[in-house]
């Protein structure tokens, strides 16, 4: 997605960070209640009700015949960032102001930006020779460049933390970078937003002998590889060195050596060596990037480690380097952690571990750089990982509050889930079934990991564990701005994206009344709000019950099923602060369908609904009725419906400490009466987030 990202600034670069070597996460009590919460995305009921009942998940099972298991209403939309910002605050979007993984800015007319974190600030700067040191660096600077963590609201962390309770939370997404502990009862190490070193979600560098122009798109770069009497040089793209007038990518010179009959390499950078065969992945590597300075001072470095994988030898050469994550044993100034120390700790314990918010490569699968076993080891790989930083988290809990996320079984999903018989967009019914049964085996892994959990927490801890959303198969996709444009609300029908004239003509946004971007949301073109804006306050809910009753009444022509389950109005299912920031309507997909890819950043292709042919074949994104997530428990939850937002007053309810006001929920272990009031006194009654 070519739209501004947090980037790695040049202050963190050359900052230190200066805290203890030891981080304490609080001092812990013996009276201390215990509450441990294991978050498995993407977790889906109807996979685990059918699996329970088979017999297969039995540490689960175990909690759902004691009572302590209920189907979780998930976010509106039900998407990563926005629901566990609905965990984190115990509120909807409205109050934390995360309503897709992509936002726009309205004075720009269209202007696609990452919706959970962004880069602000930084001064003009002294130029120095080729240099343009920024004021920044100083101590006196006013205005650092920094990046922010743009979810609003309080997280209910801070309130254990005020209270004195030692905090424990591992990947947590949605907190990057991490808020600050003010009372120095909390560690926290960032999950999903974490970027690499180029500042993006991830992106792979892939050296090939087939590649004839360099090409870098979104999550990727690939290079051509050229060998001369066996020995070839590539360099590995590192952080630009924004201390020059004109910012220069770093680099690392990696010298490959093919031998001559056996199908394996050499490969030899700043003093180190690696040797690999065919199919093989290297251990973590560490990667120095030299940042240059003026004479008068010192050069400044960062750290970086990859893993590399070697692919092919011959005939073709094909070497994958994982994106170059931030070092946890090195990470300088780069805060992926609460205390900045606390992922150096975690790193002498366990060694080098994926440090980016995104850690299966599912770039990689989507751009056929893997395949699906490929895809697979790697996804295995990063779940191994989780187990050992899990193990961590167990040693060193004694009491207070721990949070442990599991993205496998959402990553690994979205590549692998097909449940049911229709046909499955790109495999044949025996590559679905046999794929599908990885996901199976999964969730029987993590079922695994719950009983180990609850063996060593003991039975006087409260233990949850708990899921943002559901699963479905996503084998049809809808061209939303298509739509739009089709039915006369983007002009002039000759467009074919939102941003750039593409085949057809610019958008004129002086006739266009309303457009689509992320996956779900939908916006009038308003006066007065938008740039370009030409409807008028006093013709939006006609507007928009136009176009809803319209996308409801949407057939898919390959079999005359209904798209669209829903279409919410933001103002009827959110409110707080920051309600009239997000979308105007957010559109629910049925099962087995959701934005199309082109959607999400504006582009028109020409047909409407047209089939998903893109490896990531489920998903979530979709009406939130559809795909509920799941919540167990050790002891029994008497409330019939709860949701994500009473997860946050749920853990300050076992601590006997007050539900503040921006908390819409309420605790799942509430009275009879306080659990039938979390129904009855919410705008629906279908599961979802309310505001």
């Amino acid at each position: 997605m070519n739209f501004r990202r947090p980037i790695i600034s040049f202050t963190l670069l050359i900052a230190t960070a200066a805290s203890a070597s030891f981080v304490s996460c609080g001092k812990g009590h013996p009276t201390n209640p215990k509450v441990v919460i294991l978050g498995f995305d993407g977790m889906d009921p109807r996979r685990c009700e059918r699996m329970m009942d088979e017999g297969r998940l039995p540490n689960l099972a175990r909690m759902r015949a004691t009572g302590g298991y209920r189907h979780l209403g998930t976010s509106i939309p039900p998407q990563s960032p926005v629901a566990w910002s609905n965990f984190i605050t115990g509120a909807g979007p409205g109050v934390h102001g995360i309503f897709d993984f992509i936002h726009r800015d309205p004075t720009r007319q269209f202007a696609p930006k990452y919706s959970a974190a962004e880069t602000v600030g930084g001064d003009e700067g002294w130029e120095i020779g080729m240099h343009k040191i920024p004021v920044t660096f100083w101590p006196f600077s006013q205005n650092p460049t920094q990046t922010l963590l743009t979810r609003h609201g309080t997280p209910f962390w801070n309130y254990l933390d005020a209270a004195g309770i030692p905090i424990r939370i591992y990947d947590i997404p949605s907190n990057y970078p991490p808020s600050r502990s003010e009372h120095g009862h909390m560690c926290c190490l960032s999950g999903m937003g974490v970027p690499d070193l180029l500042g993006t979600p991830g992106t792979y560098q892939y050296f090939s002998s087939d590649t004839l122009v360099p090409f870098e798109g979104e999550g990727e770069m690939r290079r051509a590889i050229f060998f001369k009497d066996g020995v070839a040089t590539i360099s590995l793209a590192g952080p630009e060195n924004t201390a020059l007038k004109k910012p220069v990518r770093t680099e690392v010179k990696v010298e490959v050596r093919r031998q001559d009959v056996e199908p394996a390499i050499r490969i030899d950078w700043q003093g180190k060596t690696v040797v690999l065969r065919e199919g093989e992945w290297s251990d973590w590597c560490k990667l120095d990037f030299d940042l240059e300075m003026p004479s008068f001072m010192p050069n400044a470095h960062v750290s970086g480690i990859c893993r590399f994988f070697l692919q092919e030898v011959r005939p073709d050469f094909r070497l994958y380097v994982t994106p170059i994550n931030i070092d946890p044993s090195d990470p300088g100034g780069q805060r992926v952690s609460e205390p900045p120390n606390f992922v150096k700790d975690i790193s002498k314990d366990i060694g080098l571990f994926y440090t980016t918010g995104f850690q299966e490569d599912h770039k990689a699968r989507t751009n056929k750089v893997f395949d699906d076993e490929q895809y697979l080891e790697q996804a295995r790989y990063v779940l191994g990982e989780r187990k050992d930083l899990l193990d961590h988290a167990l040693k060193n809990y004694r009491d207070g509050f721990l949070f442990f996320y599991f993205s496998s079984t959402d990553l690994q999903a979205h590549m692998f889930w097909w449940d049911g018989e229709e046909p499955h967009p790109l495999r044949t019914p025996e590559q679905a079934r046999r794929y599908n049964k990885v996901i199976e085996d999964l969730y029987v892994d993590m079922d695994r990991v719950v009983g180990e959990v609850a063996s060593r927490v003991g039975a006087d801890t409260t233990f949850l564990v708990m899921s943002d959303h559901g699963f479905c198969n996503f084998r049809r996709q809808f061209n939303l701005n298509t739509w739009l444009r089709d039915n006369g609300y983007i002009q002039p029908p000759t467009c074919r994206n939102l941003q750039v004239a593409g085949r057809g003509r610019p958008v004129d946004w002086t006739r266009t009344r309303a457009y689509g971007l992320g996956l779900n949301g939908l916006y009038l073109n308003l006066k007065g709000r938008e740039r370009d804006g030409v409807v008028d306050q006093s013709q939006r809910n006609a507007l928009l019950d136009e176009i809803t009753q319209k996308l409801l009444a949407v057939r898919d022509p390959a079999n005359g099923e209904a798209v669209i389950a829903r279409v919410y109005r933001a103002d009827e299912v959110y409110a707080g602060p920051h309600a009239t920031e997000g979308p105007d309507l957010i559109v629910g997909y049925r099962r087995g369908y959701r934005a199309s890819w082109a959607t999400t950043l504006g582009d028109m292709p020409d047909e409407i609904i047209t089939d998903n042919d893109s490896a990531w074949s489920a998903d979530h994104c979709i009406a939130a009725e559809e795909v509920p997530g799941v919540v167990f428990s050790n002891r029994p939850i008497p409330g019939e419906s709860p949701m994500l937002v009473d997860i946050a007053p749920t853990i300050l309810d076992l601590y006997k400490l007050a539900r503040p006001a921006s908390m819409t929920g309420r605790s799942i272990f509430g009275s009879d009466q306080s659990a039938a009031a979390q129904t009855s006194d919410r705008r629906d009654h279908h599961g979802e987030n309310q505001d």
